[in-house]
């Protein structure tokens, strides 16, 4: 089952929001195949929280970049080993399921590490450039990796010791054995009695007898033995090379890997791995380990699939949408100039909301619509719509906010007035946020950014204006604009006002009463898109005319 991003442009507002969301459950009722997710790249206003919360439901999760990153190629269900696992436990993995690199936990939950080839060729390496290396054993190892039985086992459940064999004479053997002291060693050999006995006397840490038949008895006494005994079926060569590979992975496993964020880009955690000696690394979400990501992750660059809601072009998308492959648009705003590399399901229609296309979807799939369903949808077109008073509205939305009620229960006044009483007087908002709320940018013959705020009054707007200019100037410089306005709006007495940066010339042109510098009065405009856009279009096409002239 694939995921389907469903996303509202940046800033979102409540029919941008609502439109993802209902989409997604329309989408995942028709389509089966296919889990399509609701997506925000950016914060909720005031609305569009109440209308959650008011139906505890959980809103669209906040996505800032959709580009790949490392969670879209980690590798999750792979095989784990303990930190306790031998040596041999972990080679034979590497090999027979062509792993890379495999984790290392501690009681199946606890992250301690990683163990790859690289760990490995290291500790092989090591084990022969030291004069005579001293391992850590683990007795429960022995059976694992060695074939044979325990005869006795001893109080020591793991010890460090060198491995010894008695090939040669026993007074050279014991001379041999003497230098190492105070560090005794596991000894591997036949039925040799003087070695054995001496080594029962010396208390060595464990002695492995190999060379025995299934039958033969041991005539020796271990009743004052403290250490293990282990006979081995293979011959003493093959028995000491298996136990040099029983050897603990805490002992030679990597315990501080650099590690990846499950959000990390795609492109930066590539690099990462690339400059590194490793083969793979261990990726982690929120402090806890979620993956693996190896070289082969980053063969092929993943790209996510994206259905665009209430706008149509990606430079006002989630920041990454240019990477992804969009498969359906839905919108009511004038088009863009997105292109994609296949035909695509595009629905854009001259309505006054998403929300009203969004609806029209469900009666074109014979999907019914629930209570929960029809309030975010009908919260949408009458948020959009403003309350149905906007320019935009049309016959489609009226008709399907009169259904939608029907479904939810609603009374359009009382409830487009608990709506609207979330907003808020310029003076109790932050200009930077106001701003960034509904800003969106218009790239014709300049660049010009536009943002609109609904208030519950226009009576400070003088008192409050310079604060807001200070602001939108600095916005201009920031996003590189040439001119940015700001459209205050009085949803219930149906007024706008108009602050505007600096710039005469175009300002000359504009059609509105100025109420003072930089500021004008709108009775009547309450659509940024219907009713203002179409008067800045016009002013930047005299300045273009002018400019030829």
């Amino acid at each position: 089952m694939a995921d389907i991003f469903i996303s509202g442009h940046k800033n979102p507002d409540m029919d941008s929001i609502c439109s993802a969301y209902c989409y997604s459950i329309l989408k995942n009722e028709i389509d089966q195949v296919n889990r399509y997710i609701p997506i925000r790249c950016g914060h909720l206003n005031k609305q569009t929280r109440l209308v959650f919360e008011k139906l505890n439901l959980k809103a669209p999760r906040l996505m800032k970049n959709i580009s790949p990153v490392v969670a879209d190629v980690a590798k999750r269900n792979i095989p784990t080993l303990d930190m306790n696992d031998p040596l041999f436990s972990a080679i034979r993995r590497l090999d027979e399921e062509n792993l890379s690199v495999i984790p290392v936990f501690e009681e199946e939950t606890e992250f301690r590490g990683i163990i790859s080839l690289h760990e490995i060729s290291v500790f092989l390496i090591n084990d022969n450039l030291i004069k005579r290396p001293v391992y850590h054993f683990r007795i429960n190892n022995f059976k694992i990796v060695v074939p044979g039985y325990f005869y006795r086992r001893g109080k020591e459940q793991e010890f460090d010791a060198p491995i010894m064999t008695g090939a040669m004479p026993y007074e050279i053997s014991k001379e041999r054995i003497n230098q190492m002291l105070p560090l005794k060693p596991l000894l591997v050999i036949g039925l040799r009695e003087d070695i054995l006995q001496f080594a029962v006397k010396e208390q060595f840490p464990a002695i492995i007898l190999t060379g025995m038949s299934r039958d033969e008895e041991i005539p020796i006494n271990f009743s004052n033995y403290q250490g293990t005994v282990f006979i081995s079926h293979s011959d003493t060569a093959e028995t000491i090379r298996l136990l040099r590979l029983s050897t603990p992975l805490k002992n030679v496993m990597n315990r501080n890997p650099q590690s990846l964020r499950s959000d990390q880009s795609f492109d930066e955690a590539k690099t990462i791995l690339v400059n590194s000696r490793l083969r793979g690394l261990p990726v982690f979400e929120d402090d806890q380990f979620s993956g693996i990501v190896t070289r082969r992750c980053f063969i092929e660059k993943p790209q996510k699939r994206l259905i665009l809601v209430d706008h149509n072009e990606t430079d006002q998308s989630v920041p990454g949408a240019e990477q992804t492959e969009i498969l359906e648009i839905l919108d009511h705003h004038r088009l863009g100039n997105s292109r994609t590399k296949e035909p695509i399901y595009v629905y854009a229609r001259p309505v006054g909301s998403t929300c009203t296309i969004v609806f029209s979807h469900f009666r074109m799939n014979l999907v019914d619509i629930n209570s929960e369903t029809a309030t975010l949808l009908v919260s949408g077109i009458l948020s959009d719509t403003v309350l149905l008073k906007s320019p935009t509205t049309t016959n489609l939305d009226r008709n399907a906010v009169k259904e939608l009620l029907t479904i939810a229960n609603l009374e359009l006044e009382s409830f487009g007035q608990e709506l609207f009483s979330q907003n808020s007087s310029l003076d109790e908002m932050e200009p930077v946020e106001v701003l960034k709320a509904d800003f969106k940018i218009y790239r014709e013959q300049l660049n010009v950014g536009i943002s609109q705020a609904e208030v519950i009054t226009l009576e400070d707007i003088e008192k409050m204006k310079e604060k807001y200019l200070n602001s939108m100037e600095a916005l201009r410089k920031n996003k590189n604009l040439d001119w940015v306005l700001l459209l205050v709006t009085n949803v219930i007495k149906e007024e706008s006002c108009l602050l505007v940066t600096k710039m005469d010339e175009a300002e000359s042109k504009l059609i509105y009463d100025k109420i003072s510098d930089q500021l004008y009065t709108l009775p009547g405009i309450l659509s940024r898109k219907k009713q203002l856009l179409p008067e800045i279009l016009r002013v930047l096409e005299e300045l273009k005319l002018k400019q030829k002239d």
